[in-house]
Protein backbone atom coordinates (compact mmCIF):
# COMPACT_ATOMS: atom_id res chain seq x y z
CA UNK A 1 0.00 0.00 0.00
CA UNK A 2 1.61 3.53 -0.99
CA UNK A 3 2.30 5.88 1.10
CA UNK A 4 1.13 9.31 0.02
CA UNK A 5 3.83 11.99 0.37
CA UNK A 6 2.76 15.02 2.82
CA UNK A 7 4.07 18.71 0.86
CA UNK A 8 6.97 20.47 1.00
CA UNK A 9 8.16 22.03 4.04
CA UNK A 10 8.04 25.44 3.34
CA UNK A 11 11.72 27.55 3.41
CA UNK A 12 11.99 29.57 6.62
CA UNK A 13 11.73 33.38 6.33
CA UNK A 14 14.69 34.85 6.25
CA UNK A 15 17.18 32.43 4.87
CA UNK A 16 19.94 33.02 2.23
CA UNK A 17 19.31 30.99 -0.34
CA UNK A 18 22.60 28.43 -1.38
CA UNK A 19 23.69 30.60 -4.26
CA UNK A 20 23.70 33.69 -2.54
CA UNK A 21 25.85 32.17 0.36
CA UNK A 22 28.34 30.66 -2.14
CA UNK A 23 28.94 33.66 -3.72
CA UNK A 24 29.68 35.43 -0.26
CA UNK A 25 31.99 32.64 1.06
CA UNK A 26 34.16 33.34 -2.74
CA UNK A 27 33.85 37.22 -2.42
CA UNK A 28 35.11 36.29 1.07
CA UNK A 29 38.20 34.28 -0.10
CA UNK A 30 39.09 37.16 -2.22
CA UNK A 31 38.87 39.74 -0.60
CA UNK A 32 41.68 37.94 1.99
CA UNK A 33 43.84 36.75 -0.66
CA UNK A 34 44.22 40.63 -1.89
CA UNK A 35 44.48 41.67 1.59
CA UNK A 36 47.20 39.21 2.22
CA UNK A 37 49.69 40.23 -0.88
CA UNK A 38 48.47 43.90 -0.02
CA UNK A 39 50.16 43.25 3.00
CA UNK A 40 52.83 41.05 1.95
CA UNK A 41 53.74 44.19 -1.00
CA UNK A 42 53.38 47.18 1.31
CA UNK A 43 55.98 45.12 3.60
CA UNK A 44 58.37 44.96 0.97
CA UNK A 45 58.18 48.06 0.01
CA UNK A 46 58.56 49.02 3.68
CA UNK A 47 61.32 47.08 4.10
CA UNK A 48 63.29 48.96 0.87
CA UNK A 49 62.01 52.36 2.27
CA UNK A 50 63.72 51.95 5.50
CA UNK A 51 67.19 50.62 3.48
CA UNK A 52 67.08 53.62 1.92
CA UNK A 53 66.23 55.44 4.65
CA UNK A 54 69.65 53.83 6.35
CA UNK A 55 71.89 54.54 3.34
CA UNK A 56 70.56 58.07 3.20
CA UNK A 57 71.51 58.73 7.06
CA UNK A 58 74.76 56.88 6.80
CA UNK A 59 75.56 59.22 3.63
CA UNK A 60 74.40 62.05 5.70
CA UNK A 61 76.75 60.85 8.53
CA UNK A 62 79.80 60.26 6.41
CA UNK A 63 79.06 64.08 4.68
CA UNK A 64 79.08 65.33 8.28
CA UNK A 65 82.55 63.59 9.43
CA UNK A 66 83.86 65.11 6.00
CA UNK A 67 83.20 68.55 6.65
CA UNK A 68 84.54 68.65 10.03
CA UNK A 69 88.12 66.75 8.56
CA UNK A 70 87.77 69.68 5.84
CA UNK A 71 86.61 72.02 9.23
CA UNK A 72 90.03 70.62 11.11
CA UNK A 73 92.22 71.25 8.00
CA UNK A 74 91.90 75.08 8.48
CA UNK A 75 93.35 77.20 11.42
CA UNK A 76 89.59 78.47 12.52
CA UNK A 77 89.29 74.99 13.18
CA UNK A 78 91.86 74.11 14.94
CA UNK A 79 91.22 77.12 17.24
CA UNK A 80 87.62 76.18 17.78
CA UNK A 81 86.29 74.92 21.45
CA UNK A 82 83.34 72.60 19.47
CA UNK A 83 85.39 70.29 17.63
CA UNK A 84 87.69 67.72 18.95
CA UNK A 85 90.16 68.28 16.37
CA UNK A 86 92.79 65.64 16.93
CA UNK A 87 90.34 62.67 17.83
CA UNK A 88 88.58 63.59 13.94
CA UNK A 89 92.04 63.56 12.05
CA UNK A 90 93.09 60.61 13.99
CA UNK A 91 89.87 58.83 13.03
CA UNK A 92 90.45 59.68 9.20
CA UNK A 93 93.81 58.62 9.08
CA UNK A 94 92.65 55.32 10.46
CA UNK A 95 90.02 55.01 8.09
CA UNK A 96 92.74 55.81 5.26
CA UNK A 97 94.96 53.18 7.06
CA UNK A 98 92.43 50.90 7.03
CA UNK A 99 91.06 51.57 3.35
CA UNK A 100 94.79 51.32 1.91
CA UNK A 101 95.63 47.59 2.57
CA UNK A 102 92.37 47.16 0.30
CA UNK A 103 92.35 49.70 -2.55
CA UNK A 104 94.53 53.42 -3.40
CA UNK A 105 92.54 55.93 -1.86
CA UNK A 106 92.61 59.64 -2.33
CA UNK A 107 94.60 61.69 -0.79
CA UNK A 108 93.45 64.67 1.22
CA UNK A 109 95.91 67.11 1.55
CA UNK A 110 96.54 68.22 5.31
CA UNK A 111 98.67 71.26 6.81
CA UNK A 112 101.76 69.23 7.96
CA UNK A 113 105.48 70.33 8.27
CA UNK A 114 108.88 70.47 6.16
CA UNK A 115 109.41 66.70 7.01
CA UNK A 116 105.83 65.96 5.31
CA UNK A 117 106.88 68.55 2.25
CA UNK A 118 110.52 66.80 2.17
CA UNK A 119 109.57 62.83 2.08
CA UNK A 120 106.56 64.50 -0.86
CA UNK A 121 109.74 65.82 -2.65
CA UNK A 122 112.17 63.40 -2.75
CA UNK A 123 109.13 60.99 -3.55
CA UNK A 124 108.51 63.19 -6.68
CA UNK A 125 112.02 62.85 -7.67
CA UNK A 126 112.17 59.22 -7.24
CA UNK A 127 109.05 58.71 -9.56
CA UNK A 128 110.77 60.93 -11.73
CA UNK A 129 113.88 58.98 -12.05
CA UNK A 130 112.23 56.39 -12.95
CA UNK A 131 110.26 57.31 -15.44
CA UNK A 132 113.32 59.04 -17.17
CA UNK A 133 114.76 55.25 -16.72
CA UNK A 134 111.70 53.75 -18.72
CA UNK A 135 112.01 56.18 -21.48
CA UNK A 136 114.30 56.01 -24.66
CA UNK A 137 117.86 56.48 -23.93
CA UNK A 138 120.36 59.12 -25.04
CA UNK A 139 123.06 58.22 -27.06
CA UNK A 140 123.92 58.89 -30.82
CA UNK A 141 126.36 57.01 -32.89
CA UNK A 142 127.86 58.19 -36.36
CA UNK A 143 130.32 57.18 -39.08
CA UNK A 144 132.70 59.43 -40.27
CA UNK A 145 131.56 61.21 -43.81
CA UNK A 146 134.22 62.76 -46.03
CA UNK A 147 133.61 66.51 -47.04
CA UNK A 148 134.93 68.88 -49.62
CA UNK A 149 134.90 71.12 -47.46
CA UNK A 150 137.98 73.03 -46.07
CA UNK A 151 139.10 72.52 -43.04
CA UNK A 152 139.92 69.96 -40.36
CA UNK A 153 136.85 69.10 -38.36
CA UNK A 154 135.04 65.78 -39.58
CA UNK A 155 131.81 65.30 -40.48
CA UNK A 156 129.46 62.57 -40.06
CA UNK A 157 126.50 60.44 -40.63
CA UNK A 158 123.92 57.89 -39.87
CA UNK A 159 124.51 54.20 -39.75
CA UNK A 160 122.22 51.65 -40.32
CA UNK A 161 122.42 50.13 -36.69
CA UNK A 162 123.86 53.44 -34.58
CA UNK A 163 121.26 54.68 -32.26
CA UNK A 164 120.52 58.27 -32.74
CA UNK A 165 117.89 60.17 -30.51
CA UNK A 166 116.13 63.35 -31.53
CA UNK A 167 118.32 64.98 -27.86
CA UNK A 168 121.36 65.15 -29.93
CA UNK A 169 121.14 66.68 -33.30
CA UNK A 170 124.11 66.55 -35.85
CA UNK A 171 124.63 69.86 -38.03
CA UNK A 172 128.05 70.36 -40.13
CA UNK A 173 130.13 68.22 -37.88
CA UNK A 174 128.68 69.02 -34.36
CA UNK A 175 127.27 67.63 -32.29
CA UNK A 176 124.32 69.50 -30.12
CA UNK A 177 123.01 68.02 -26.75
CA UNK A 178 119.29 69.56 -26.03
CA UNK A 179 118.76 67.91 -22.38
CA UNK A 180 121.70 69.01 -19.72
CA UNK A 181 123.27 66.03 -17.81
CA UNK A 182 126.73 63.82 -17.64
CA UNK A 183 127.82 62.38 -21.02
CA UNK A 184 130.24 59.86 -22.26
CA UNK A 185 131.99 61.12 -24.86
CA UNK A 186 134.14 58.89 -26.97
CA UNK A 187 135.89 59.24 -30.92
CA UNK A 188 138.53 56.96 -33.23
CA UNK A 189 139.68 58.27 -36.33
CA UNK A 190 142.00 55.93 -38.17
CA UNK A 191 144.29 57.42 -40.85
CA UNK A 192 146.73 56.58 -43.41
CA UNK A 193 150.65 57.38 -43.55
CA UNK A 194 152.53 56.98 -45.92
CA UNK A 195 156.00 59.05 -45.09
CA UNK A 196 157.78 59.35 -42.02
CA UNK A 197 156.61 62.63 -40.07
CA UNK A 198 157.94 63.78 -36.88
CA UNK A 199 154.86 65.90 -36.54
CA UNK A 200 152.43 63.00 -34.48
CA UNK A 201 148.73 62.69 -36.09
CA UNK A 202 146.49 64.78 -33.57
CA UNK A 203 142.77 64.22 -32.94
CA UNK A 204 140.94 66.84 -30.50
CA UNK A 205 137.03 66.79 -29.46
CA UNK A 206 136.39 70.33 -28.33
CA UNK A 207 133.51 71.54 -26.50
CA UNK A 208 131.95 74.46 -28.73
CA UNK A 209 129.78 77.21 -26.84
CA UNK A 210 128.59 79.99 -28.83
CA UNK A 211 130.58 83.87 -28.25
CA UNK A 212 133.14 81.92 -26.47
CA UNK A 213 136.68 80.26 -27.06
CA UNK A 214 136.41 76.40 -28.07
CA UNK A 215 137.55 74.12 -25.17
CA UNK A 216 139.50 71.31 -25.25
CA UNK A 217 137.94 67.93 -23.86
CA UNK A 218 140.19 65.28 -25.36
CA UNK A 219 143.01 64.45 -27.43
CA UNK A 220 144.91 61.60 -28.12
CA UNK A 221 148.47 61.38 -30.67
CA UNK A 222 149.75 59.07 -32.91
CA UNK A 223 153.78 59.45 -34.23
CA UNK A 224 153.43 58.96 -37.76
CA UNK A 225 156.02 56.42 -38.96
CA UNK A 226 156.36 53.88 -41.60
CA UNK A 227 158.65 51.37 -43.89
CA UNK A 228 156.19 50.94 -46.51
CA UNK A 229 155.74 53.02 -49.23
CA UNK A 230 152.29 51.95 -49.48
CA UNK A 231 149.38 53.54 -46.93
CA UNK A 232 150.05 52.26 -43.01
CA UNK A 233 146.20 52.08 -41.49
CA UNK A 234 146.91 53.60 -37.72
CA UNK A 235 144.47 54.36 -35.28
CA UNK A 236 143.31 56.70 -32.50
CA UNK A 237 140.84 56.31 -29.55
CA UNK A 238 139.39 58.71 -27.26
CA UNK A 239 136.74 58.66 -24.80
CA UNK A 240 135.34 60.48 -21.19
CA UNK A 241 132.11 61.61 -19.24
CA UNK A 242 131.58 65.51 -19.04
CA UNK A 243 129.16 67.50 -17.57
CA UNK A 244 127.03 69.17 -20.71
CA UNK A 245 124.54 71.91 -20.18
CA UNK A 246 121.66 72.49 -22.42
CA UNK A 247 122.78 73.38 -26.12
CA UNK A 248 126.25 72.63 -25.53
CA UNK A 249 128.16 70.93 -28.88
CA UNK A 250 131.02 69.07 -29.34
CA UNK A 251 133.20 68.58 -31.99
CA UNK A 252 136.30 65.96 -33.59
CA UNK A 253 139.01 68.15 -35.05
CA UNK A 254 142.30 66.74 -36.92
CA UNK A 255 146.08 67.78 -38.05
CA UNK A 256 145.50 66.75 -41.29
CA UNK A 257 142.16 65.85 -42.43
CA UNK A 258 143.21 64.45 -46.02
CA UNK A 259 144.87 61.56 -44.59
CA UNK A 260 141.74 60.24 -42.50
CA UNK A 261 140.24 56.43 -43.91
CA UNK A 262 136.61 56.97 -43.78
CA UNK A 263 136.29 52.89 -44.28
CA UNK A 264 133.83 50.89 -42.57
CA UNK A 265 134.10 51.03 -38.93
CA UNK A 266 137.26 52.92 -39.12
CA UNK A 267 136.37 56.71 -38.07
CA UNK A 268 133.22 57.09 -35.72
CA UNK A 269 131.96 59.49 -33.00
CA UNK A 270 129.15 58.52 -30.25
CA UNK A 271 127.81 60.33 -27.31
CA UNK A 272 125.48 58.90 -24.98
CA UNK A 273 123.47 60.21 -21.35
CA UNK A 274 124.86 58.14 -18.42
Amino acid sequence: MNEPYGPEAPRPIGSPSPGIMKMFIGFLTVFIVVQTIGTVLFSLYLHMKMDKMEEVLSLNEDYIFLKKVQKCQTAEGQKSTLLDCEKILKGFQNIQCKDGALKEQPKFEMQRGPEHHERSRLTHKNETSFAAEKREPIAVHLAGQQSNKAGSVLEWKETMYGPTNSLVSNKEGKLKVEEAGLYYIYSQVSFCTREVSLAPFTLYIYLHIPKEEDRLLLKGQKTQSTLKSSCELQSIRVGGVFNLREDDMVFVNVTDSTKVNYSHGNTYVGIFKL
